[in-house]
């Protein structure tokens, strides 16, 4: 019984994984321009260079050129009626471009928004508050240039006409 439940465990790990496996073949190199925006822009340029290199696609003569930038912002919302119960919206917003050097054009242009929640606790001493937050803009920020990079085109970078 315990070989059994063990190939069939080996069996779909080895599905689950042929079939997330996305080789990335892409012919271009691209560097990172600096990042604005102190914290966030940092953390943004760090993630984007860091899976720029572990794919191969990091270069920092490259005539590609990857310009970001990144926002968030925070508003809090009293979710029911006896406003016990407050949330903090974070909405995190990113412009990224890719642009050709040699000919001064943008090639590739991708822009993005989303938003989460947390629960507030009661009080500017918690830290949960702050690390709650700091969480979020952290997978915000990963997620868009995972976002990013598989949408990247591999084939065409041309310039787009209207800048």
């Amino acid at each position: 019984m315990y070989k059994i439940r063990l190939l069939i465990l080996s069996l779909i790990s080895i599905i689950f994984f042929s079939c997330s496996n996305k080789e990335f073949n892409s012919t271009f190199k691209f560097s990172v321009d600096y990042i604005e925006g102190e914290y966030d822009g940092l953390l943004l340029s760090n993630q984007l260079k860091s899976y720029l290199s572990n794919l191969n696609l990091l270069d920092q003569n490259s005539k590609y050129n990857i310009q970001a930038n990144i926002s968030h912002s925070n508003n809090v919302y009293i979710t029911n009626i006896d406003n016990t119960s407050e949330r903090e919206k974070v909405s995190t917003q990113i412009n990224i471009s890719i642009i050709d050097l040699n000919l001064n054009c943008k090639v590739y242009n991708y822009n993005d928004r989303t938003s989460q929640f947390y629960i507030l606790t009661a009080g500017e001493k918690f830290i949960s508050n702050r690390s709650a937050l700091e969480e979020i803009k952290f997978r915000n920020t990963e997620y868009f240039v995972k976002k990013f990079l598989n949408r990247l085109p591999t084939t065409n970078l041309n310039c787009q006409e209207n800048e």
